[in-house]
């Protein structure tokens, strides 16, 4: 055992240099990848077009055929009919066109009668006849109101029927062309239909009461009015086709779908989804590896983070890295040594693996934060070393099962400090693992027979179980290994049968019980400013076990005898007073004990000064150095040694006072703590002014707690009758 501490010496220290502490990372990738490379290489395949397939061959990702996509998305285009939109308002502007003609007509009619009567008026007293346009002037007339396009388009025979009509044949004439054309121009009229349309319009005309020349007339404007309302619209068109388009969903290969079954013939569509899949020339693929290096990466990056970043000093930083990557190291293989057993088609495997274990280990021997941390890095892990029989390179069922085991037994332990617990956070491992084995069963409907629901229950309660005897088995030699004081560690040295502790029980009952009320006191404190509170209390426990070789020579213990310090002179008081720390850490080593606690026993006192026996020495000689009569040291190095020798002070000093008020005692803690700072005793420890203040409070409530006032009772007497 002590050639491994050394060794783990030797690697602390290497740890402490950036260079190695990365290179330490580089290795455990290392390790992960070269562990995990056979799990996600490509399965390479011996297969050919228009061969019958060897077994079964299953898609090992969802990827998307794009052939077969965009085959169906044109099909979809080519589904798509042209859009045509009805141009409405052409139904009016011909109308509106053929109103304009008739009213011209009606505008010459009105200008000729005019004229006449102009002339008419001119001419009464000469008795003259004045005579009426010819009709070639009239019809002249009609065509400069129109456009040239309406002249060139229409035959001269309307233009000539127009002006013969009279006034009310013009009218009706108009009325019954405007609703001959609006009734056939509110249907649709593609350029295929313009002719029928018109032929609609002149069966409607025909019936009408015009005279002949007049309805021909009519049916020529009616057929020149009527035109295609009809048009292709690309933009609508193209809108629909980009609707068509984007509603095609993608045809993909499923994860775990079966491109082609065994003995069944592969044929060109199923090798090239085989191509697509990547099944077929994959052995020069290295995506896989370089997916794998980057989640690698990834995972041992956190980690850095995380002790990059923790608040510890640098020894116990190095000192948690190695063990880290101790205990990581070896719960990854053995969770590698369980996946081997895949080559025996056992169905979930996976789930014997003891998940709880590193988990556990890492909650005790470090912290809560790290086995969470890790637990994810175990389950990712376990997802890809147990992927042999399912479809894609991650099990998930296997790693949610790995994350849900590891954090029930994390979470057991969170509030159950004592090393018995351990089996109990293995069993309540085991109930979350069967728990989850259910869920996972019946999340996909599956159907399992009796033997196998009784073959999970039995790796459920294995992988629990299991995880608790191999915590319960590793954890004293990673103790003893590392020199770790874990909170389990702690609660069995706080047990009153402990040999130490009998010991001071018995030999000096009156150091027992102020050793008990020290711990009262720093453990309050301790907790108060976020600092280790059990340890402080088992520290206090232990802080004054050498005075045991000489109890009696401590006034704690001295009940009803003479102190022995009255017939010695102060120097040897002195030295006896100041040997119980330098006893009490040859004990103490002597035991095999922490070397935090050894530290707690050994700072305490600090340099301070022994007052008493130093001004009695001064009162009988002058010739007196000061440091005969101070503690040896060192000075407190941590919040909890500061804190024990504050109160190991306080709680003498008070148990001294003849009336312990409320306000004797703050004064008593203040004066104290004043003392110690001006002395410099706190000056190695990272005690703040804040911190300080909060302690003293502390003390000053856990003491008021323990002096509080007491009824007075009366003596009974008794009456004699």
């Amino acid at each position: 055992m002590k050639k491994i501490q050394q060794y783990l010496i030797h690697i602390k220290r290497l740890l402490d240099i950036t260079f190695f502490r990365m290179f330490f990372f580089l290795v455990i990738g290392i390790i992960l990848f070269s562990s995990m490379y056979n799990n996600v290489k490509p399965e390479k395949l011996d297969i050919s077009l228009l061969t019958a397939a060897e077994k079964t061959i299953r898609s090992p990702a969802t990827v998307e055929d794009k052939a077969s996509t965009e085959k169906k998305r044109q099909d979809a285009l080519d589904q798509v009919q042209d859009v045509y939109t009805v141009k409405k308002e052409y139904s009016s502007n011909q109308v509106d066109l053929i109103t304009s003609i008739f009213n011209a007509a009606k505008e010459v009619d009105d200008e000729v009668r005019a004229e006449i009567k102009k002339k008419n008026e001119a001419l009464e007293f000469e008795q003259l006849e004045v005579t009426e346009p010819s009709v070639e002037a009239k019809v002249k007339m009609l065509k400069s109101k129109l456009t040239e396009r309406v002249n060139k388009e229409l035959s001269e025979r309307v233009f000539t029927s127009l002006i013969q009509a009279s006034r009310d044949e013009l009218s009706i004439a108009k009325d019954i062309t405007v609703t001959a054309i609006n009734n056939v121009m509110t249907k649709k009229i593609s350029a295929d239909d313009v002719e029928n349309a018109k032929k609609s319009l002149e069966e409607e005309i025909k019936f009408s009461t015009l005279h002949s020349e007049l309805k021909n007339a009519v049916i020529e404007l009616g057929r020149y009015a009527v035109i295609q309302n009809e048009f292709y619209d690309p933009v609508k068109t193209e809108e629909l086709r980009e609707q068509a388009a984007e509603s095609v969903e993608p045809v993909k290969i499923l994860q775990g779908q079966i491109i082609v079954e065994e003995g069944k013939l592969i044929r060109q569509e199923e090798f090239r989804q085989l191509e697509l899949a990547g099944l077929l020339n994959n052995e020069k693929s290295v995506k896989p590896f370089i997916g794998l290096a980057i989640l690698i990466s990834i995972l041992l990056s956190a980690l850095y983070y995380y002790f990059y970043q923790m608040k510890e000093q640098p020894e116990k930083r190095q000192a948690y890295l190695l063990l880290f990557g101790i205990i990581f190291m070896l719960t990854f293989f053995i969770m590698k040594i369980v996946s081997i057993l895949e080559i025996f088609n056992y169905t979930g495997i996976g789930y014997l693996f003891p998940a709880a274990m590193g988990g556990m280990l890492l909650k005790i021997l470090i912290e809560e934060k790290l086995a969470i941390l890790s637990s994810i890095i175990f389950a990712v892990c376990g997802s890809i070393l147990f992927n042999e029989g399912v479809s894609g390179t991650l099990n998930f069922s296997v790693g949610i099962y790995t994350l849900f085991s590891s954090l029930a037994g994390i979470l057991f332990l969170s509030d159950q400090n004592q090393r018995s617990k351990i089996l109990q956070a293995g069993s309540f491992a085991a109930t979350v693992n069967l728990f989850t084995i259910w869920a996972l069963m019946f999340l996909p409907n599956g159907q399992f027979s009796g033997l196998e629901y009784g073959y999970y229950i039995l790796t459920a309660i294995f992988s629990g179980i299991g995880s608790a005897v191999l915590t319960i088995g590793l954890l004293p030699f990673f103790e003893a290994s590392f020199g770790i004081l874990s909170t389990m560690k702690l609660i069995e040295l706080s047990n009153p049968n402990h040999p130490l502790l009998r010991k001071i029980l018995m030999e000096a009952p009156g150091t027992y019980h102020h050793s008990v009320m020290v711990a009262n006191l720093s453990d309050a404190a301790c907790e108060a400013i976020g600092a280790n509170g059990l340890l402080a209390r088992v520290g206090s426990y232990y802080h004054d076990i050498g005075k045991t070789n000489r109890p009696s020579f401590f006034i704690e213990n001295q009940m009803h005898v003479e102190n022995p310090h009255d017939r010695l002179p102060p120097d040897k008081s002195a030295a006896i007073i100041i040997a119980h720390v330098t006893d009490g850490v040859e004990i103490l080593k002597k035991y095999h004990m922490p070397k935090e606690i050894i530290q707690i026993a050994e700072q305490h006192h600090g340099t301070t000064l022994l007052k008493f026996f130093y001004h009695k020495a001064l009162q009988e000689s002058e010739e007196v150095k000061e440091e005969h009569y101070r503690y040896p040291g060192p000075r407190a190095q941590s919040k909890e040694s500061a804190i024990i020798g504050i109160a190991d002070s306080v709680e003498a000093a008070v148990r001294s006072l003849r009336q312990p008020t409320h306000e004797a005692i703050e004064s008593l803690v203040k004066k104290i703590v004043v003392d110690r700072l001006q002395d410099g005793q706190l000056n190695e420890c990272d005690l703040t002014l804040k911190e300080l203040d909060t302690v003293a409070y502390s003390f000053c409530e856990t003491l008021k707690g323990i002096f509080h006032s007491r009824i007075e009772y009366p003596e009974m007497t008794k009456k004699v009758n």
